[in-house]
């Protein structure tokens, strides 16, 4: 682990954050994800000085590397020169079987966010927790996406606002570069934790920080606003298709009747079976296994044509006049 020290010497792009904060409205009380890095760092200090005794700090402790204990310790000290109460939370971040570590520390830390702030403040009735990924943090996550040959979801990245489990999340830095954080930082001198892993260039996203977005920089010195643009696009675009396929839904029922699915043309069919099997059965099928739905569903013209797919860990399969989905644990 290395401590940043107040090295940077200018602000660089502060107004961006003092902006960000001036658009930000979150309810209050409100808690701030403290991972000690800069991010998270500067939009802590920012948010204690906006809502002063109205902000709590929760440091999630993944305990997957040796310098998970000063993470911590730094995260207290801060908490204490700002007079911020802190919770530290140690939760499991290993992964499971074929899951990404990434993963594994994100639904860690998801999951572990609405228990504290029920337990260890109960009485402020927390409601609101401000994440501090920013503008590279967007580009990242859609470069990804594009490299996964991701549809509207994957390009809209990652939204600015989602409520999960009675949780409103809130990113209100989605528009800033990291390196103005850094430079805020600095100015204030307030020192910051650097995550050693953040160097490893076996994750694919630190590569990305790595090569590409300096290569960007120097050929699209507008490209965090422009992708950002992007990402705000495909999210509308995506909201609208989701409206389309309650409606859909609605005509061919649940289960869908497969006249009905085949009465619609072929990206609807698509849109809206997507839909169904996501909200009724939590699965989500690859461009591949939808395409050879839709194929069969095409195919389908007799009582005795058969459906049985593999869709996710399960499989679609015809009931008489209906699809119907069974899941690998639960066959029926």
């Amino acid at each position: 682990m290395i401590f940043r020290s107040a090295t940077v010497a200018h602000e660089g792009f502060s107004p961006s954050l003092s902006e960000a904060l001036d658009a930000f409205s979150p309810g209050l009380p409100l808690a701030v994800a403290l991972s000690g890095g800069a991010d998270s760092s500067a939009l802590l200090v920012a948010c204690a000085a906006k809502w002063p005794g109205q902000v709590v700090a929760i440091h999630i402790h993944h305990g997957l590397q040796a310098p998970a204990d000063d993470f911590a310790r730094h995260c207290a000290a801060l908490c204490s020169s700002l007079n911020v109460p802190l919770a530290i939370e140690r939760v499991d971040a290993r992964p499971a079987s074929g899951e990404s570590p990434e993963a594994a520390a994100r639904n860690a830390r998801y999951g572990a966010f609405g228990a504290v702030v029920e337990r260890e403040w109960p009485l402020r009735a927390i409601k609101d927790i401000a994440i501090a990924q920013h503008a590279d943090d967007q580009v990242e996550t859609m470069l990804l996406a594009l490299s996964r040959g991701a549809g509207l979801p994957g390009l809209a990245a990652m939204p600015a606002r989602w409520n999960r489990s009675g949780i409103t999340y809130h990113r209100p830095l989605l528009a800033v570069p990291g390196q103005c954080l850094r430079a805020w930082l600095s100015k204030r001198q307030i020192d910051w934790v650097e995550d050693p892993t953040n160097a490893d260039e076996q994750f694919t996203r630190n590569r990305i920080r790595a090569r590409l977005l300096p290569a960007l920089q120097a050929a699209f010195p507008q490209f965090r606003r422009t992708f950002a643009r992007t990402a705000r696009h495909a999210a509308q675009a995506q909201e609208l298709l989701l409206e389309l396929a309650i409606q859909d839904l609605a005509l061919i029922g649940t289960p869908p009747a497969i006249k009905a699915v085949q009465a619609l043309s072929t990206p609807r069919q698509a849109n809206v079976l997507r839909h169904w099997l996501l909200l009724a059965h939590r699965a989500t099928p690859s461009a591949a296994q939808l395409d050879q739905l839709l194929l069969q569903i095409a195919a389908c013209a007799s009582r005795g044509h058969q459906i049985h797919l593999k869709v996710a860990d399960g499989h679609v399969r015809r009931l008489g006049a209906v699809l119907d989905y069974a899941a690998a644990h639960n066959p029926r």
